[in-house]
């Protein structure tokens, strides 16, 4: 986002306020409000929500001091030490500069938003003045919880552990976040934080406070998101930025970059030969793990986009049981082994299942937090979305929830249009069982597909198999008496093809009847290699399916640009990373020029041409039509029963 203009955060001027930060971390006063009271009866995790709620029965005003809270950790946790451990000094004066900077920042809205010159008038405002009065307080409140909220975040969450997945289920959340003013935002917040503190089950131990520091921070931060949308006044907020002088710390409107510095997932590794069959899903996967590495840190662009290799957006698609997930696997190893050993940081960025939220906004506001990272220019970044026909499914079909038009909205504007930025580092994966169950215009987005299909030859079954018994047999090497095939050495097929070309050897003419008649039909007045027949072909097409457009041209066109460069890099390249990965982007340009002509030698411009158009509106089709024949298939499937179910009841009879 562009900013009009970005201010600096003195740090004198932090330090006059560390006064007024330090007096909340000594004492707060909060009256617990009735629903925060109450929120035991129907809690879950009783325990935990029960003690916070029980912090005053009679529902009076309650002091509590976090200072003195984290002295009594210390000395629970390490009677011994005289001075406070490390740990808990660390959070103490992160939440007091937190505080600090918090305040700052209230200041700053105050001046910013005219809310002084309201403050100074008070008694003199009439009802309107008073409205905006309390609306900027309430906007004033919850930008100053944000800003504190993060600052704490950006000290703490380098030494949090990695993953605070177990101090997430012990959180039962916040029971209740005050905007009214800015002294009751901070006494509502920290009263509850002291409470978990003081709570035994959650700190076992020093490491601990600074973990549950970061949980409980980013909960109040993601509270705060969620109810942004109903505050006013915000123009001097997303406006402008904030920087802290001698500090990488900024505050930038409500952008939450910790969503943007994800961490990456675990996965299981997973070799290519583990994969049986799918070799066209093998060959495209092991070409976008080459395109990607190429990607260069200086010049922040790869120079496969110049060449027009390169696949922001993919689909692999094939029924269920066929590996998708192995795939997704096998790209990842594959990058990630190559980034360890090209010292390069590597981000493997699946979509999480939990995206639909049922908040209205809720969604878009987890996608774009999703995707937000995936503009990141510092790492390689593979983004895989699995059963994508869940979060991604035909906007105008029906039930479709709110919550995937949402997601959808922002793939839309994150992929194409005004924020779609592209450096060439990152790739999003579509994988699906059910192609035809997409949205058609997510489905335009996709510059690059392949079929994952398992296993398809009698090799392939073998070789299966083979993976199987194998285990037995190295466990009990004769219990498995059975002969070997003559003539064939187990997983030889399951390598990677050389080339696309190896693949779509057998591609002469489409494969699906009504593109294989409109074929036939344009052959009988062009020729192949005449530019006419393509016209011809496209306008015949888009005559059967209204939905072929200019989009799908592009996509053709880009089908045929992969084929152009799909070419191995040198082997020793990768074991002398300095012969081409290391090279400054020019060179590397040229080197890939120079691959791509003796690679085209080979290659015959109209012949290529005609197998991905081919290969491309075999697909058109096959979406197209596979929606339609798995409803006719269910009717049919039921009619059956139902005679079946008639004739058995008429012999019972």
């Amino acid at each position: 986002m562009e900013h009009n203009s970005t201010f600096p955060i003195k740090q004198t001027e932090l330090d006059m306020l560390r006064d007024e930060a330090t007096s909340y971390i000594k004492s707060i006063q909060w009256e617990q409000g009735e629903r925060a009271r109450n929120k035991d009866k129907d809690a879950q995790d009783e325990s935990i929500l029960l003690y916070l709620s029980r912090a005053k029965g009679n529902g009076g005003t309650e002091v509590t001091s976090v200072s003195k809270t984290i002295l009594e950790l210390k000395k629970r946790l390490l009677p011994e030490s005289v001075a406070l451990p490390v740990k808990l000094n660390h959070t103490l004066y992160a939440v007091q500069e937190g505080i600090g900077l918090g305040l700052w920042i209230r200041d700053s809205y105050y001046d910013a938003s005219g809310l002084s010159t309201l403050i100074e008038n008070k008694s003199a405002l009439d009802s309107n003045g008073k409205r905006e009065f309390e609306s900027k307080m309430h906007t004033a409140t919850a930008f100053m919880l944000f800003s504190l909220s993060y600052k704490i975040l950006h000290d703490l969450k380098p030494i949090a552990s990695d993953d605070l997945s177990v101090m997430k289920q012990k959180f039962a959340g916040i029971p209740e976040v005050s905007f009214l003013t800015p002294l009751k935002g901070i006494s509502c917040s920290l009263f509850y934080y002291d409470k978990y503190l003081g709570h035994p089950e959650i700190i076992k131990s020093d490491k601990d406070v600074i973990d549950f520091t970061v949980v409980y921070f980013e909960a109040l931060i993601s509270e705060i998101q969620l109810r942004k949308s109903t505050l006013e006044y915000t123009e001097t907020i997303v406006d402008r930025a904030y920087k802290l002088e001698n500090s990488d710390f900024a505050i930038d409107g409500w952008n939450n970059t910790f969503e943007g510095t994800a961490k990456s997932v675990e996965f299981n590794k997973i070799q290519f030969e583990q994969i049986v069959g799918n070799r066209d899903a093998k060959h495209f996967a092991r070409r976008l793990t080459e395109r990607m590495l190429s990607y260069d840190f200086e010049a922040k662009k790869n120079p496969f986009q110049e060449l027009g290799g390169f696949m922001p957006v993919f689909m692999g698609y094939g029924i269920p049981g066929t590996g998708k997930s192995m795939l997704i696997a096998a790209i990842a190893t594959r990058l990630k082994e190559h980034c360890d050993n090209l010292d390069i940081p590597f981000l493997f960025h699946p979509m999480p299942d939990t995206l639909i939220s049922t908040f209205q906004g809720g969604s878009a506001e987890k996608m774009v937090e999703w995707m937000k990272p995936l503009q990141d220019p510092t790492k390689l970044i593979f983004a895989p979305i699995d059963d994508a026909e869940n979060n991604l499914q035909e906007r105008t079909a029906q039930g479709v929830s709110a919550g995937v038009k949402e997601v959808i909205g922002v793939f839309l504007r994150y992929t194409e249009g005004a924020y779609a930025v592209n450096y060439g580092n990152s790739s999003i994966g579509l994988f699906t069982n059910l192609p035809e169950m997409l949205d058609k215009a997510v489905i335009s987005r996709v510059q690059g597909r392949f079929k994952i299909d398992g296993a398809r030859t009698e090799h392939d079954f073998l070789d299966q198999d083979h993976i199987w018994w194998r285990k037995l047999q190295d466990t009990m090497p004769d219990f498995v008496n059975m002969n070997n095939p003559d003539g064939y050495n187990y997983l030889d097929d399951q390598g990677l093809a050389k080339s696309m070309g190896d693949i779509l050897k057998a591609v002469e003419k489409p494969t699906e009847e009504r593109v294989y008649d409109t074929f036939e039909k344009v052959e009988k007045q062009h020729k192949h290699d005449d530019h006419m027949f393509y016209a011809s072909l496209y306008k015949e097409i888009q005559k059967i399916f209204p939905f072929f457009s200019s989009r799908d041209v592009r996509n053709i066109q880009s089908a045929i640009s992969l084929r152009l460069t799909d070419f191995d890099l040198e082997d020793d390249w990768f074991e002398n990373p300095e012969i081409y990965f290391k090279k400054d982007y020019e060179t590397k340009f040229k080197m890939l020029q120079e691959l791509m002509k003796a690679n085209m030698k080979g290659l015959n411009f109209s012949d290529i041409r005609r197998q991905e158009v081919i290969r491309y509106l075999d697909n058109v089709a096959t979406i197209a039509d596979t929606d339609f024949k798995r409803k006719v298939d269910a009717r049919v499937n039921q009619l059956n029963i139902e005679t079946e179910a008639r004739e058995q009841f008429g012999k019972q009879d």
